[in-house]
């Protein structure tokens, strides 16, 4: 009978155990989220981390004759420096690359922001391209999600 009442105890002692882990890992927070939302339409981009707006910016995307796709990815690699092999090795600054050669990514051309003027990659401030692309390699490609809509 001791040995059943031991048992017990300490079945239910594990059992308080465990619930008390689940609400504390349940209270724990997720890992940061780097929502990166561009509205074509408008020509910005809106940067939020874990729920809280970073940032707004102009962009440029794809202008007349290319094409700037839809939908919604998470980045695939990271390019502090890259130059275009399909567009005479144009620079490419603090890249992120998200589909295939799609990226967002910086542009000297800064009077060219918040209207069509890219071949298809979106196009940042170099200052705003360097601060996302540090957030970005700060938090995690997994952590970060791209999304492109009108």
């Amino acid at each position: 009978m001791k040995k059943l009442i031991a048992l017990f105890a300490g079945l239910l002692m594990l059992a308080c155990t465990a619930m008390g882990m689940n609400e504390a890992m349940a209270k724990t927070r997720p890992a940061p989220e780097v929502d990166i939302y561009v509205d074509v339409s408008n020509q910005t981009m809106t940067v939020d981390v874990d729920g809280w707006t970073y940032g707004r910016w102009k962009v440029s995307t794809a202008r007349d004759g290319y094409y700037t796709p839809r939908g919604t990815w998470r980045p695939f690699m990271l390019k502090k420096m890259h130059y275009s092999k399909k567009y005479d090795n144009s620079p490419m600054p603090n890249s992120i690359f998200f589909l295939g050669g799609y990226a967002i990514h910086a542009t000297y051309y800064v009077n060219q922001l918040g209207r069509p003027a890219s071949h298809g990659c979106i196009r940042l401030h170099p200052q705003n391209a360097a601060k996302l692309y540090s957030l970005v390699q700060k938090h995690g490609l997994k952590s970060t999600r791209i999304t492109i809509g009108n």
